[in-house]
Protein backbone atom coordinates (compact mmCIF):
# COMPACT_ATOMS: atom_id res chain seq x y z
CA UNK A 1 0.00 0.00 0.00
CA UNK A 2 3.31 2.58 0.66
CA UNK A 3 4.60 2.04 -2.26
CA UNK A 4 1.47 2.11 -4.12
CA UNK A 5 0.56 5.57 -2.70
CA UNK A 6 3.84 6.91 -2.82
CA UNK A 7 3.64 6.16 -6.75
CA UNK A 8 0.27 7.83 -6.78
CA UNK A 9 1.21 10.92 -5.24
CA UNK A 10 4.30 10.78 -7.38
CA UNK A 11 2.30 10.70 -10.27
CA UNK A 12 -0.10 13.57 -9.44
CA UNK A 13 2.51 16.02 -7.93
CA UNK A 14 5.54 15.61 -10.66
CA UNK A 15 7.83 15.51 -7.78
CA UNK A 16 10.30 12.91 -6.55
CA UNK A 17 9.46 11.21 -3.39
CA UNK A 18 11.03 8.65 -1.11
CA UNK A 19 9.48 5.98 0.95
CA UNK A 20 11.51 5.70 4.26
CA UNK A 21 10.15 2.95 5.89
CA UNK A 22 7.10 4.01 6.23
CA UNK A 23 7.05 7.79 6.04
CA UNK A 24 6.47 9.62 2.50
CA UNK A 25 8.85 12.37 2.12
CA UNK A 26 8.60 15.38 -0.24
CA UNK A 27 10.85 18.12 -0.94
CA UNK A 28 9.25 21.34 -1.81
CA UNK A 29 9.79 25.14 -1.76
CA UNK A 30 7.73 27.57 0.39
CA UNK A 31 5.88 28.54 -2.38
CA UNK A 32 3.96 25.30 -3.06
CA UNK A 33 3.86 24.28 0.49
CA UNK A 34 0.43 25.70 1.57
CA UNK A 35 -0.85 23.92 -2.06
CA UNK A 36 0.67 20.30 -1.15
CA UNK A 37 -0.12 20.36 2.53
CA UNK A 38 -4.25 21.26 1.36
CA UNK A 39 -3.46 18.17 -1.46
CA UNK A 40 -1.92 16.18 1.48
CA UNK A 41 -4.67 16.94 4.26
CA UNK A 42 -7.98 17.09 1.37
CA UNK A 43 -7.08 14.74 -1.42
CA UNK A 44 -9.08 11.38 -1.04
CA UNK A 45 -6.26 8.80 -1.30
CA UNK A 46 -4.41 10.65 1.38
CA UNK A 47 -6.25 11.99 4.31
CA UNK A 48 -3.43 13.63 6.21
CA UNK A 49 -5.73 14.85 8.46
CA UNK A 50 -3.27 15.38 11.49
CA UNK A 51 -0.02 17.95 11.91
CA UNK A 52 1.95 15.53 14.51
CA UNK A 53 4.79 18.22 14.19
CA UNK A 54 6.52 21.18 12.58
CA UNK A 55 10.43 20.69 13.39
CA UNK A 56 13.45 22.86 12.43
CA UNK A 57 17.67 21.37 11.24
CA UNK A 58 20.09 24.20 11.57
CA UNK A 59 22.55 23.85 9.01
CA UNK A 60 24.86 26.83 9.79
CA UNK A 61 27.35 26.63 6.92
CA UNK A 62 24.55 25.72 4.34
CA UNK A 63 22.96 28.27 1.92
CA UNK A 64 20.11 27.13 3.09
CA UNK A 65 20.28 27.27 6.75
CA UNK A 66 17.11 25.96 7.59
CA UNK A 67 15.25 22.70 6.86
CA UNK A 68 11.53 23.05 8.42
CA UNK A 69 9.75 19.70 7.94
CA UNK A 70 6.20 18.84 8.41
CA UNK A 71 5.26 15.91 10.06
CA UNK A 72 1.60 14.36 9.16
CA UNK A 73 -0.33 11.71 10.01
CA UNK A 74 -3.17 9.91 7.89
CA UNK A 75 -5.19 8.33 10.35
CA UNK A 76 -7.43 5.91 7.22
CA UNK A 77 -4.34 4.69 5.99
CA UNK A 78 -1.97 4.43 8.79
CA UNK A 79 1.29 6.35 7.38
CA UNK A 80 3.13 9.32 7.75
CA UNK A 81 4.46 11.74 5.58
CA UNK A 82 6.91 14.59 5.92
CA UNK A 83 7.15 17.79 3.84
CA UNK A 84 10.62 19.49 4.17
CA UNK A 85 11.32 23.11 2.58
CA UNK A 86 14.97 24.44 2.63
CA UNK A 87 15.17 28.24 3.40
CA UNK A 88 17.85 30.97 4.30
CA UNK A 89 17.78 33.36 7.05
CA UNK A 90 15.73 35.92 5.07
CA UNK A 91 13.43 33.82 3.40
CA UNK A 92 9.83 33.86 5.02
CA UNK A 93 7.32 30.45 4.62
CA UNK A 94 3.76 30.84 4.64
CA UNK A 95 1.78 29.88 7.52
CA UNK A 96 -0.17 26.88 7.35
CA UNK A 97 -2.11 27.48 10.34
CA UNK A 98 -5.38 28.29 7.98
CA UNK A 99 -4.97 24.53 6.91
CA UNK A 100 -3.93 23.15 10.18
CA UNK A 101 -4.68 24.81 13.20
CA UNK A 102 -2.09 22.87 15.32
CA UNK A 103 0.29 24.92 13.54
CA UNK A 104 -0.43 28.44 15.04
CA UNK A 105 1.70 27.41 17.87
CA UNK A 106 4.43 25.32 16.74
CA UNK A 107 4.96 28.20 14.44
CA UNK A 108 5.19 30.92 16.86
CA UNK A 109 7.78 28.60 18.84
CA UNK A 110 9.99 27.90 15.92
CA UNK A 111 9.86 32.05 15.13
CA UNK A 112 10.62 32.53 18.59
CA UNK A 113 13.60 29.95 18.63
CA UNK A 114 15.05 29.99 15.29
CA UNK A 115 13.71 33.31 13.61
CA UNK A 116 12.07 31.92 10.83
CA UNK A 117 9.26 34.24 10.05
CA UNK A 118 5.93 32.88 8.84
CA UNK A 119 3.69 34.93 6.44
CA UNK A 120 0.29 35.62 7.10
CA UNK A 121 0.60 34.37 10.63
CA UNK A 122 -2.48 35.42 12.59
CA UNK A 123 -0.86 35.98 16.24
CA UNK A 124 3.31 35.71 15.65
CA UNK A 125 5.15 36.92 18.60
CA UNK A 126 6.88 35.05 21.57
CA UNK A 127 5.86 32.06 23.28
CA UNK A 128 8.87 30.73 25.28
CA UNK A 129 11.42 33.56 25.53
CA UNK A 130 10.89 37.05 27.49
CA UNK A 131 9.74 39.86 24.80
CA UNK A 132 12.63 42.05 25.48
CA UNK A 133 15.53 38.43 25.04
CA UNK A 134 17.21 39.39 21.65
CA UNK A 135 18.59 36.89 19.81
CA UNK A 136 17.23 33.01 18.73
CA UNK A 137 18.31 30.61 21.18
CA UNK A 138 17.96 27.20 18.65
CA UNK A 139 20.35 28.79 16.56
CA UNK A 140 23.68 26.80 16.16
CA UNK A 141 25.62 30.19 16.32
CA UNK A 142 23.74 31.61 19.45
CA UNK A 143 26.30 32.17 21.77
CA UNK A 144 26.44 30.46 25.29
CA UNK A 145 27.28 33.80 27.76
CA UNK A 146 26.51 37.52 27.89
CA UNK A 147 22.84 37.21 28.26
CA UNK A 148 20.31 37.92 30.93
CA UNK A 149 17.30 35.89 32.65
CA UNK A 150 14.41 37.00 34.45
CA UNK A 151 13.16 34.70 36.85
CA UNK A 152 11.59 34.36 40.27
CA UNK A 153 13.94 34.00 43.19
CA UNK A 154 12.17 32.45 46.37
CA UNK A 155 14.60 33.76 48.43
CA UNK A 156 14.55 37.33 48.20
CA UNK A 157 10.44 36.93 47.27
CA UNK A 158 11.13 39.05 43.94
CA UNK A 159 12.05 38.75 40.65
CA UNK A 160 15.55 38.99 39.49
CA UNK A 161 17.76 39.66 36.50
CA UNK A 162 20.77 38.36 36.37
CA UNK A 163 23.59 37.06 33.76
CA UNK A 164 23.09 33.40 32.13
CA UNK A 165 25.57 31.02 33.79
CA UNK A 166 25.82 27.46 32.27
CA UNK A 167 26.51 24.76 33.99
CA UNK A 168 29.14 23.43 31.20
CA UNK A 169 31.18 25.39 29.04
CA UNK A 170 31.83 22.78 26.29
CA UNK A 171 30.44 18.87 26.12
CA UNK A 172 32.56 15.94 25.65
CA UNK A 173 31.58 13.32 23.11
CA UNK A 174 33.21 10.05 22.85
CA UNK A 175 30.58 8.33 20.57
CA UNK A 176 31.19 4.97 22.57
CA UNK A 177 28.14 2.93 23.53
CA UNK A 178 28.43 2.56 27.40
CA UNK A 179 28.66 -1.45 26.61
CA UNK A 180 31.83 -0.78 24.80
CA UNK A 181 33.54 1.32 27.66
Amino acid sequence: MNKDLTKYISNILKKNITLDKSCIIVKTTSQELEKLLSFFKDHENCMFKTLIDIFVIDYPESKDRFLVSYLLLSLKYNIRARIEVSVDELTSIPSVSSIYKSACWMEREIWDMNGIFFDHHPDLRRILTDYSFEGYPLKKDFPLSGYTEVRYDDSQKRVVSELVEMSQDYRVFNFKSSWEV
